[in-house]
């Protein structure tokens, strides 16, 4: 009886609702929800309310949603008589190294680095010590993002990277002399360099103290570096430091359209090593205009970045970190293959640390509640826990990337270059300087007109050397 009567009330309801789609006319009919849904999309009709509601820019923890790098139209080459496999018994060499010119160049057991994302003002203590643990535990580096040095992160940390930052809290002798590495940030992928900082309303008495705030004042980041208020200014800073504390001296900005020019000022003091940070880069909470529309995407920037070093006859020299939407193993070796030395991960490290620890929050709150200097249950956060699984995160992608090194001939992840990848557009295949998948090797040539010349990309053969015995690692590049 309850079972008919459950069908009977049902099937009145969907009666009553067709009947009304069918019949009732646009601007009263509920099927105009569907419509206007497509039209202007369920999010930003979502973030209209909220800017509604506060009338300030809003902030989209995790970066954009907006992702316009095709990683997914490269694909490897693997072999099986053009060159043989890997044997199977022979180990993969995953190691990197950043600045090799630097008086201490930093080495790393994989090149996969956990990115910049600061305490107090993103992070709280225990997801920064999380992630500084479990990139030790994995043989790797994390950095500071735009904070102070918190010793409690670098005692964690085996290889610590360290942002001198635009906020300053990171730019004295004390703190510079205790890093692997020194990264000078003038800007990043979802934020660029607009005015950031944390409000006096935001901060409780650790921060403070740790920050040096005094109470009732703001915790600016400047949208530029103090001491560097024209390009010229900048080349003198890297050489400071790089004589000063001979690790290795990075730059961080937001990959734009002059990134170029950029990187020859960076090239005029020495730079040991360049951050692309694409603009699919996360953040804690950066307004969404910067997030989706600023910034070159991330596979575009790099390749731009690799070429111009090249062009250069730096790339040897100067190490390059890629950065920004990269999530998955594919990603991480595609951007090898082009040229990268390493790559930075955020947001998708934050997914693997805190593994069954999003039930902290969810169902009733989002999952960076229990990882935000802010959140709600940034206290419940189990550090051990969290360390472990980033740390079988990263040993399981780079186990993929493996994989892949046996099926291409190689025996070291550094050896995979761009001779190893195929496009299958393309435009992008003439921008990447790879070979376009619709036509053999030798006849690449017809993959474009007279007026559809590739760039100008050095002959692979003339930045790395060819490889001499079966599987021979050439050195580093």
């Amino acid at each position: 009886m309850l079972s008919w009567l459950v069908k009977w009330v049902t099937n009145g309801v969907v009666d009553s609702v067709l009947d009304r789609v069918i019949q009732d006319p646009y601007t009263e009919n509920l099927f105009s929800f569907v419509t206007i849904a497509q039209k202007l999309t369920p999010r930003a009709i979502v973030e209209a309310t909220m800017r509604a509601e506060s009338g300030k820019p809003i902030q989209r923890p995790l970066g954009s949603p907006v992702i316009r790098s095709p990683w997914d139209q490269l694909t490897f080459n693997p072999v099986h008589l053009y060159r043989m496999p890997t044997p199977d018994g022979v180990g993969i060499h995953t190691g990197t190294t950043i600045g090799p010119r630097a008086a201490r160049p930093l080495n790393l057991e994989i090149p996969i680095l956990i990115s910049g994302m600061s305490y107090g003002g993103a992070l709280g203590l225990k997801a920064k010590l999380g992630l500084a643990r479990g990139a030790s535990l994995a043989g790797t580096a994390t950095n500071s993002g735009e904070a102070p040095l918190v010793p409690e992160e670098r005692r964690e940390a085996k290889y610590f990277i360290g942002q001198y930052n635009r906020g300053g809290w990171m730019n004295d002798r004390k703190s510079l002399s205790q890093l692997d590495a020194i990264e000078i940030q003038l800007g990043q992928g979802a934020q660029a360099a607009a005015p950031m900082g944390t409000s006096s309303w935001q901060m409780d008495e650790p921060f403070r103290k740790r920050f040096g705030i005094p109470d009732g004042e703001d915790a600016p980041i400047h949208t530029r570096l103090e001491g560097v208020d024209r390009p010229e200014d900048f080349p003198p800073l890297v050489r400071s430091l790089r004589e000063t504390y001979g690790v290795p001296v990075g730059l961080k900005t937001c990959a734009g359209h002059y990134l170029e020019r950029e990187i020859d000022i960076a090239l005029e003091g020495g730079i040991d090593y360049i951050v692309v940070d694409g603009a699919e880069a996360g953040t804690h909470g950066g307004p969404t205009i910067l997030q989706d529309d600023v910034g070159l995407p991330t596979l575009f920037a790099l390749g731009r970045a690799i070429r111009h070093l090249e062009k250069q006859g730096a790339k040897r020299d100067v190490s390059v970190i890629a950065a920004g939407g990269l999530t998955t193993p594919g990603h991480f070796l595609k951007a090898l293959a082009l040229g990268a030395d390493a790559v930075y991960i955020g947001s998708i490290a934050l997914v693997g640390m805190l593994h069954t620890q999003f039930n902290l929050a969810s169902p009733l709150e989002p999952p960076v509640q229990v990882l935000l200097y802010q959140g709600k249950f940034k206290e419940d956060f189990n550090v051990e826990q969290g360390a472990e699984h980033l740390a079988k995160f990263l040993k399981s992608c780079v186990e993929e990337m493996k994989m892949v090194a046996y099926a291409l001939g190689k025996s070291d992840l550094m050896q995979i270059d761009r001779r190893d990848l195929v496009s299958l557009d393309r435009e992008l295949a003439r921008l990447l300087g790879v070979d376009y998948a619709g036509h053999p090797r030798e006849e690449q040539h017809l993959a474009w007109t007279e007026e559809e010349k590739p760039w100008e990309f050095p002959k692979v053969s003339e930045v790395y050397p060819a490889e001499t015995g079966e599987n021979a690692p050439p050195p580093h590049h």
